[in-house]
């Protein structure tokens, strides 16, 4: 595998990080709402966001991502391949991420919600100042496992056509014959990605179980 070929790999990982990123961020925007509609305490919130939950974590991501392209183009709405798999990306994101803070906002002591009540503070103040950084702190080694979940996921963007790492390989390889040596490279740089966040989380989480004892 020359120079060309590996430069070629290069832009897809880096449409692999774009595709990420976007995902990540735009899930975690859509994910607290999720999670804040979760614990509202509102039966019908309650029931829509449990049931769009379940939606997205019991089928796979691939099926999802299908559904948003080809799915949406048969009622007309045409959408760019890299539009829609970073919505698809987005939702899928965002109900996972949605479960995980759910879990970690239910997870703060009550008191500290009663205490928050007790100083008179609105929901928004009591969630923004009191429960919410408490709750990032708790889910911080699950977010970080499921963005490594989310790169190597970016991996089915190839189903619509959409030219990211694993398919920059794919491309190379039916090019060049050479499976084991592209692949094997398609490999590392994956993990050069994520061990790192791996890493991290293993970190976070033994450090946050060693300050709760």
């Amino acid at each position: 595998m020359g120079h060309d070929e590996f430069a070629f790999l290069l832009i897809g990982l880096k449409w692999t990080v774009v595709l990420s990123a976007v995902g990540f961020v735009c899930g975690c925007i859509a994910g607290l709402g999720v999670a804040l509609a979760r614990v509202s305490g509102n039966p019908l919130l309650e029931r829509v966001t449990s049931g769009y939950i379940a939606v997205f974590q019991g089928t796979p991501l691939l099926m999802q991502l299908f559904v948003v392209y080809y799915g949406l183009a048969l009622v007309g709405l045409m959408l760019d391949a890299w539009v829609a798999v970073a919505i698809g990306l987005t939702l899928h994101a965002s109900a996972y991420l949605g479960e995980i803070w759910r879990g970690s906002i239910e997870a703060v002591p009550r008191g500290q919600t009663e205490a928050a009540k007790a100083l008179s503070l609105r929901y928004v103040s009591r969630m923004r100042d009191v429960i919410l950084p408490q709750a990032l702190r708790i889910s911080l080694p699950a977010t970080i496992g499921f963005l490594v979940q989310l790169i190597k996921g970016t991996s089915l963007a190839s189903i619509v056509g959409f030219t990211e790492l694993t398919r920059a390989g794919n491309i190379i390889s039916n090019q060049i014959f050479q499976p084991l040596t592209v692949f094997g490279v398609v490999g590392i740089l994956y993990f050069l990605m994520c061990c790192p966040l791996t890493i991290l989380g293993a970190r976070l989480e033994r450090k946050f179980a060693a300050s709760a004892r």
